[in-house]
């Protein structure tokens, strides 16, 4: 199943790493569901976005379970309220990240003052030396942030920004107790889910993240970093990521992310890039590459460029990056997501590793031309199928689109309904179910569906809308609608196709 942490229900604006998430891992285990998909857990930059994170290796310090804290004796009972109540069935960033930062710095005076509880200091130091190459910067990097009112980077004072050791020096000792809290935070972060993923291991459920190709600019990995991407003398990106018009948009996608130096990279051996896959594979048993279209090939925009229109296709680094990975890490728990102007470079790329690739099940009955490949019939057995994604409307809101306010006509849209119940046989209905057992029944290795599908939900739950900037990442689900029936018979269906974990005998019928 795929679910965002911060979409899961809870008392403090958000879902997090505490008892949120082990009665949604609860729920998987009741459903027979063995995978859980989350979006990347990167503490979020620009728009909310977990796409967009301050760092790639950090942890969100939202995410943290204050109730944990709690019980962990870093904080009381009574302060764990916060002083409005908060939406339980959106995510309202603003008050939501105030009280949960808020709360986080009490915990942080308590654990200061000596009072550490569960945590432990000992254990803080030795996660902080074990994490030095990252943690120092993206402390620095969070504590000059906030000095500067929230702005990025490159609008800090230039000896900062350009990292030079006698500014830094400065920065830390003036800013020395915002970096401990943010280095705290990490901490408690980590152990949190060190708890959670052994919680979900003890119930047949692995977690799946999520590795975006591109990072933020605003980020302490691109401040980190410079030389890595092309940037031009002030810090700011002279060519951007995106891709060109397709399904989701007609002057396709600029994301703004800058991109890469590869040929600098590679002289380094891809020392990030290893390192970035590494620190993500021991938080996760699989993951999931964005955009691994990228790695073989990437759409270059100048940054001058207000659409992604003009752009240009670049080489990108192919197998020597995932050689130079493969000999650092061994084995690789990777999904290819390689939808999107796939060519057979990039299905020779992934098929040398031995990476499935994905299917969307949404994607398979309009005229499109690779709209085939998507039909189940179709696929191999080394595939991830999903209903629908995060960028993808709701099953139920795709089904329900009138059509005209994207990319289909009224009249395509009309079809492409027409052909998906000639396809599953159906009146539509349910059409939420239908699609969920035409992803079960497939012979795709792995079939995977956003929670909005299990619980049928229309567009009104969608997670992202692309090339919209605002407006996103906050659906929750309410307590209540992760119920005993809706567990029952996900359950049925995914051991009817043998998929269950693990998977129960079969009455007989008569």
């Amino acid at each position: 199943m795929l679910a965002h942490l911060t979409s899961l229900p809870g008392p403090h604006g958000s879902g997090d790493l505490g008892g949120s998430a082990r009665r949604f891992v609860d729920f998987l285990s009741a459903s027979s569901q063995r995978f859980w998909q989350m979006l990347p857990v990167g503490p979020p930059g620009y728009g909310e976005s977990p796409y967009s994170a301050q760092s790639t290796f950090a942890g969100s310090p939202l995410l943290i379970g204050l109730d944990d804290l709690a019980a962990d004796g870093l904080l009381d009972d009574a302060s764990l309220a916060p002083p409005t109540p908060l939406d339980d069935g959106r995510m309202d960033f603003v008050p939501m990240e105030a009280h949960r930062l808020a709360r986080l710095h009490e915990a942080f005076e308590r654990f200061r003052a000596g009072r550490e509880g569960l945590v432990g200091a000992a254990p803080f130091a030795a996660f902080a030396a074990e994490n030095e190459s990252w943690l120092e910067d993206f402390a620095l990097f969070r504590a000059l942030k906030r000095a500067h009112g929230g702005g990025a980077w490159t609008g800090w004072e230039r000896d900062v920004r350009a990292r030079q050791p006698t500014a830094l020096a400065a920065a830390r000792r003036e800013l020395a107790d915002e970096i401990a809290f943010e280095k705290f935070a990490q901490y408690v972060f980590d152990l949190q889910w060190s708890r959670l993923r052994e919680y979900a291991s003890e119930r047949g459920v692995a977690l799946i993240g999520d590795v975006p190709i591109f990072v933020a600019h605003d980020s302490a990995d691109v401040w980190q970093n410079p030389r890595d991407f092309f940037l031009d003398d002030d810090g700011e990106p002279s060519f951007v990521a995106g891709v060109p018009p397709d399904y989701f948009s007609r002057t396709g996608q600029r994301w703004g992310n800058p991109l890469y130096r590869w040929r600098r990279m590679e002289k380094n051996g891809y020392a990030w890039w290893i390192a970035r896959l590494r620190s993500t594979l021991r938080r996760f048993d699989m993951v999931r590459l964005d955009h691994f279209i990228g790695f073989h090939r990437y759409w270059r925009i100048p940054a001058s460029e207000p659409t992604a229109m003009h752009g240009r296709w670049m080489r990108g680094p192919g197998r020597k990056l995932f050689d130079r990975a493969q000999a650092a890490l061994g084995s690789l728990p990777l999904i290819a997501e390689d939808l999107g102007e796939a060519t057979r470079g990039v299905y020779a790329l992934r098929d040398r590793y031995g990476f499935p690739g994905i299917k969307v099940l949404q994607f398979a009955f309009g005229d499109d031309p690779a709209a085939p490949t998507f039909l189940p019939h179709n696929y191999e057995r080394r595939a991830v199928v999903f209903t629908g994604t995060h960028d993808n409307d709701t099953t139920v809101g795709w089904f329900t689109d009138p059509g005209g306010q994207g990319s289909r006509t009224p009249a395509q849209t009309e079809e492409e309904r027409h052909t998906t119940l000639r396809y599953l046989g159906t009146s539509g209905k349910e059409i939420h179910w239908e699609m969920i057992r035409a992803a079960l029944a497939s012979v795709a290795g792995l079939a995977l569906m956003p929670l909005q599908d299990v619980l049928g939900k229309g567009s009104e739950a969608r997670m992202n809308r692309p090339g919209l900037a605002s407006g996103n990442w906050t659906w929750r689900v309410r307590e209540n609608e992760l119920s005993a029936d809706v567990a029952a018979r996900l359950r049925d269906l995914t051991e009817t196709y043998d998929r269950g974990a693990p998977a129960s005998p079969r009455k007989s019928q008569p």
